[in-house]
């Protein structure tokens, strides 16, 4: 085993990010002990409106991601997510949630953050609000992560 550390900067709804994750299990594998850290890249200023020129732009890119990685975007994806206008793409609530489910146990961030992109990339959920990540948290058995995400956010 191996005292080698990798710090895995991310965010939860990057496409990109995505397609890597597979490659966490791998660096596990490998006895490096690997840190996730969500960065909330596309949250506050970094939000955007998903309108139908982002939604195209990243269509074209999740296709290349997914030919390239192996990775899944569903149809469900993009008629749930990508075409549904009025709404960001906002990271706010992926990332707390990834970060209350690993408070007590950092490992759990890993499985979190599997949860949250399988919810949004294949299922075609919401994980842009706090009630969408707490309810895919709590099916996902992490019903202590939901609810801290669901109280308010002084005790995060």
């Amino acid at each position: 085993m191996s005292n080698s550390e990798v710090t895995y900067l991310f965010d939860p709804l990057c496409g990109w990010c995505y397609g890597a994750t597979p490659m966490l299990d791998r660096l596990s594998a490998a006895g490096l002990n690997v840190e996730l850290l969500p960065t909330g890249l596309f949250s506050g200023a970094g939000a955007r409106p998903m309108d139908e020129g982002f939604a195209a732009h990243a269509w074209a890119n999740d296709q290349r991601i997914e030919r390239l990685t192996g990775q899944s975007f569903t149809p469900a994806y993009r008629h749930n997510v990508l075409n549904v206008r009025g709404t960001l793409l906002d990271s706010h609530a992926a990332t707390l949630g990834i970060s209350a489910a690993g408070l007590e146990d950092p490992s759990r961030r890993l499985a979190a953050l599997k949860t949250i992109q399988h919810a949004r990339y294949v299922e075609g959920r919401d994980v842009v609000t706090i009630g969408g990540v707490a309810e895919v948290l709590a099916a996902a058995g992490m019903a202590d992560a939901a609810e801290m995400l669901k109280a308010p956010t002084e005790t995060l």
